[in-house]
């Protein structure tokens, strides 16, 4: 394979997308068909499946298999575990995060959805809207992703029913009324067929929009990531050890917003210090600009103490520094929230120890009201709650930055992650 070969295929542009639906709605299959349709399976692959397919008495390939990896998962037919995918056209890079459909498993699916560009959501055609469907979208909202692509799956059990379609389609727009997303398209597929995965369905000719693989690699997603505002947490502090680069001091990391140029004055949190940006240094050698989410190495006109978990920002768009943090959280331990409890929050590359101090509502996901009264908050359940930071910390709203909105608590005991949370 040629360096050209490599360096395109580094460049191409990634997009990452989560798929959630009821269980036995297709996910799986969905997956099995963009990636059997789009020759991204190798043929050890395929022959695993199709002998898998014929042990369980199957006519023709089972398509699931193919992320379902978990014997238990195979055993019983349902996605139990977060499963990932990698493949690439010539237009794009692909992760996909194949997540539960089971209440149960709602951390799960919010793991998968959390750096997700696109949610696709998949109806069974027979059943229409069901309560999973509010679910799933409410938890891809919750988590702003900024794009919905709602598949109404196994069309040809309707027999490719336009009105069943623009039915399903009605009904989801009035949900679509209490989501915080700007982006929500709509298609009719066959996962077990093919019809409009890859190829456009001659038995759905009354659609005229794209198929999902054709929106998937054209979707734009560059402006999903802010560019405004300029963050960089520092993760790492470089000093070589060698004579040529004696007095090198760089701060390696990866841009969580906005745009740096060499030359920009910068503000350091949370020292207050400012200084300029004398060069910003990849592997190959210096650039003049670097831009969210790009890994890099930064050096100063000024020799200033730095150390991870430090922030480099502008002066005229700074981010929010305060000890008061208020955000919605999903639970993911089976042992509950402690109210007045210790924990590890770890934000962007810091950690710090906070306590909560209260907890305002647990969040019944299948109606989207708030319970103010219920104080409980255990395994998969969502709520809003307010902590106390032992120091200020420097974030967003995560609904303006995903990287510096977002935050994980952690049991100081066991080192288990037990919450990921949204800052309101």
């Amino acid at each position: 394979m040629s360096s050209e070969y490599n360096r395109g295929y580094l460049d191409m542009e990634l997009l990452r997308f989560t798929t959630a639906g009821s269980v036995d709605d297709g996910k799986s299959t969905l997956i099995g068909r963009l990636l059997y349709d789009s020759k991204a399976i190798f043929e050890d692959q395929l022959e695993s499946i199709e002998r898998a397919s014929i042990k369980k008495g199957e006519e023709g390939i089972n398509l699931a298999l193919l992320t379902d990896g978990l014997r238990a998962e195979r055993e019983q037919g349902i996605t139990i575990d977060v499963a990932y995918r990698y493949f690439a056209t010539p237009k794009r890079k692909f992760i996909i995060a194949d997540t539960p459909g089971h209440i149960q498993y709602t951390r799960n699916m919010v793991t998968g959805a959390s750096t997700a560009n696109v949610a696709i959501i998949l109806v069974d055609a027979r059943n229409g809207v069901i309560e999973q469907t509010m679910r799933h979208a409410f938890i891809a909202s919750l988590l702003q992703i900024p794009h919905i692509i709602v598949c109404v799956n196994k069309m040809d059990l309707v027999d490719f029913s336009e009105e069943i379609f623009e039915g399903i389609k009605s009904e989801f727009d009035k949900i679509s009324t209490k989501l915080d997303v700007h982006d929500i398209r709509f298609i009719p597929i066959s996962a077990k067929l093919g019809d409009n995965v890859v190829d456009r369905s001659e038995k759905m000719d009354w659609y005229e929009g794209p198929t999902l693989m054709y929106l998937l690699e054209n979707i734009y997603i560059a402006s999903d990531i802010n560019h405004t505002d300029a963050r960089f947490p520092v993760q790492y502090v470089i000093r070589p050890m060698r004579d040529e680069f004696h007095d090198y001091r760089g701060y390696a990391g990866r841009m969580a917003g906005g745009i740096f140029r060499k030359g920009d004055k910068v503000k350091i949190l949370p020292s207050g210090l400012t200084s300029y940006i004398k060069s910003i240094d990849i592997f190959e050698g210096s650039i003049e600009e670097v831009f969210a989410p790009q890994s890099i190495t930064i050096t100063l006109d000024d020799d200033i103490d730095i150390s991870r978990g430090d922030m480099l920002v502008k002066e005229d768009s700074m981010p929010i520094i305060s000890q008061d943090i208020d955000m919605m959280i999903c639970w993911f331990n089976e042992k509950p929230l402690i109210l007045g409890g210790k924990y590890i929050m770890r934000h962007t590359t810091s950690d710090l120890r906070c306590v909560i101090r209260e907890v305002k509502y647990k969040l019944n996901v299948s109606t989207l009201e708030s319970n103010e009264l219920e104080k409980r908050i255990g395994l998969n359940d969502i709520a809003r709650i307010t902590v106390k930071t032992t120091k200020p910390i420097f974030y967003d709203s995560y609904v303006k930055n995903r990287n510096t909105g977002s935050i994980i608590l952690i049991e100081e005991g066991t080192n288990e992650t037990v919450a990921a949370g949204m800052i309101i």
